[in-house]
């Protein structure tokens, strides 16, 4: 090794050191008050897909000192990022803005440009743009966004070696999941244990007797009921939906809110993404609200962000390492302690009392199909539901 790159080496382990003992220390201040469009909420608003609200609260720091260094592979084992590249990134800027900054700086001779919207705006811009697209790398905030792009012969193929780096069903050849989010049932612990919650996501309107809350209007929301038609056909997912309105389920503008007002026992359960709970304990570690899963139904959907290589990117090979440093040991720790997602390596463990994803009975489905709201929509509002 020259003396040039033992030096740049050292730089890039040093800054390694600070971005992980910040990740694990900034606390509530650093992501309280953001809102608008983007990621988690933002993204999910526009976009159906996965979402954070309100000014989540706390996403970073408080509770986690103490975690442990990631597994998997540091940034420092890595390819050294060099040249230009830009990516379109559905993924909000308070989410994700410190985390890409720091790989564009970790890199004297990398230069990042980072171009926010949401998914579906970048695929319609990449698509119309045509070969004369600015974009090297999509990053997005689900997998129909991402299928939607290769679907439209828009990605190429990636390196096995960074595709391999994640489960199967979490990846094609054409994109890659970096983090994920379960659907689960939060639910109030003061009213209710995890043996009173059923694992039949269908069997809730009528069989549970608390009372039930949902964001319908929200794209994650949306995306669960796409899985439930696509599961188990538009009769039994028109009956369920019917059967929420007529049991008088409170309706909320997104999952966080959801979840709090379960914390606040306003109601008793709902559906939403995992992290909502997590987020909602790391604002009050003793509120009563805990973690429930269904088996194998749409209640129990997967979903990832992830991120491709345009077809037209000006260099495939910078693009695909820029895609394998956000399955970096450093950015995996990053989505677990900040977003509160499940990281998509197995060395690195999610925030949380959560089982692993090895251990979620998850359904077997076409992520990529999610992203087909249109008939979820008109399916919803036959049946009455106000969105």
């Amino acid at each position: 090794m020259t003396n040039h790159e033992s030096d740049g080496r050292d730089r890039r382990d040093v800054r390694r050191r600070k971005f992980l003992a910040a990740a694990g220390a900034v606390g509530a201040a650093g992501i309280a008050g953001c809102n608008g469009t983007g990621d988690d909420g933002g993204e999910d608003g526009g976009d159906g897909s996965g979402d954070v609200s309100d000014g989540a609260v706390g996403q970073i720091g408080s509770g986690r000192a103490g975690r442990d260094a990631p597994g998997g592979t540091s940034m420092a084992e890595m390819p050294a990022l060099e040249g230009e590249l830009t990516v379109y990134s559905g993924r909000g800027e308070f989410l994700v803005g410190e985390l890409v900054g720091y790989i564009d700086d970790l890199y004297d001779d990398f230069d990042l440009t980072v171009r926010y919207n949401n998914s579906t705006d970048h695929v319609n811009a990449i698509i119309n743009e045509g070969e004369g697209s600015p974009a090297d790398v999509f990053y997005s905030v689900n997998a129909g966004s991402l299928g939607a792009l290769a679907d439209a012969g828009r990605t190429q193929a990636l390196p096995d070696d960074v595709a391999g780096k994640v489960r199967e069903e979490f990846r094609t050849e054409q994109w890659v999941g970096t983090s994920g989010r379960a659907r689960t049932i939060p639910y109030n612990t003061e009213a209710f244990s995890e043996e009173d919650i059923p694992d039949d996501i269908m069997a809730f309107p009528e069989e549970f007797e608390g009372d039930l809350g949902w964001a319908p209007s929200y794209g994650s929301a949306q995306a669960f009921i796409t899985a439930m038609r696509i599961l188990e056909g538009e009769d039994a997912t028109r009956d369920w939906l019917e059967a929420m309105v007529e049991r008088g389920a409170a309706t909320y503008p997104d999952e966080f809110r959801t979840c709090q007002e379960i914390a606040d026992g306003e109601i008793d359960a709902a559906f939403t993404n995992h992290y909502y709970i997590q987020r909602v304990l790391d604002g009050n570690p003793e509120a009563p609200i805990a973690t429930a899963f269904t088996e194998g139904d749409a209640g129990a959907v997967f979903n990832v962000a992830g991120a491709a290589v345009i077809d037209t990117a000006s260099d495939a090979d910078l693009a695909s390492n820029f895609v394998r440093h956000l399955l970096s040991a450093e950015a995996q720790d990053y989505f677990a302690r900040s977003t509160f997602e499940y990281p998509l390596i197995p060395d690195v463990e999610p925030i949380g009392d959560l089982p692993t994803i090895d251990e979620l009975d998850v359904p077997d489905i076409d992520l990529s199909q999610l992203s087909n709201l249109e008939p979820t929509i008109d399916l919803m509002r036959d049946a009455g539901v106000q969105i």
